[in-house]
């Protein structure tokens, strides 16, 4: 309820300040999103995590009717459990906007987050890393800050699943997606396969 009637509408609202650009979409909607629920094994014992899920499939022809009707889709990371008909799940949202970018075919995926990139040895802000490959990223990924191998493990979905490129940038610089899509060099951390 949050992500889909709050939080997608506050985005869609902002963005259409500008004209009426933008479309909420969910997960669920149009069968974007298929989820399957995750659990999570602590001490060797198998832990429900509850109403949180995976995605497993995704059909982008609604995401390609939108972008075809000029309109930027803003999609929240709910997805329908196909093995529980009428159950939604939670769905990591680097994740989704990964499986998302790959069923699309995207060029580049970018993640926001409130941090520079990826750090080699955090916290030494020297460490700050601006490109790697992904057989360099797979190796660096047991090593790294739990608050960062969601977003990582998404560039390295995208990047193995033939998106050309991935990046976690800084979301708190001004125009920071335009940085990182229109200069050569970028702001963040960027993953290439």
């Amino acid at each position: 309820m949050v992500l889909t009637g709050s939080v997608s509408r506050d985005i869609v609202g902002l963005i259409n300040e500008h004209g009426p650009l933008a479309a909420a979409v969910s997960g669920e909607d149009a069968g974007l999103f298929t989820g399957r629920r995750r659990g999570a094994v602590v001490d060797g014992a198998e832990v429900d995590l509850g109403l949180v899920g995976d995605v497993v499939s995704v059909d982008p022809d609604p995401i390609f009717a939108l972008l075809e009707s000029g309109h930027i889709p803003v999609v929240s990371s709910i997805a329908p459990d196909g093995a529980e008909p009428g159950q939604s799940l939670n769905v990591n949202a680097d994740s989704a906007a990964a499986a998302l970018a790959v069923a699309v075919r995207a060029a580049k995926l970018v993640i926001l987050t409130n941090v520079p990139g990826l750090y080699s040895d955090w916290p030494d802000r020297g460490s700050l890393v601006s490109h790697l490959t992904a057989a360099e990223l797979g190796a660096l990924l047991p090593s790294l800050d739990a608050g960062m191998i969601p977003k990582m493990a998404a560039c390295l979905e995208a990047v193995e699943n033939g998106v050309e490129k991935a990046a976690v940038i800084d979301g708190r610089v001004p125009h920071s997606v335009l940085l990182e899509i229109f200069t050569g060099s970028g702001i963040g951390t960027e993953v290439v396969p």
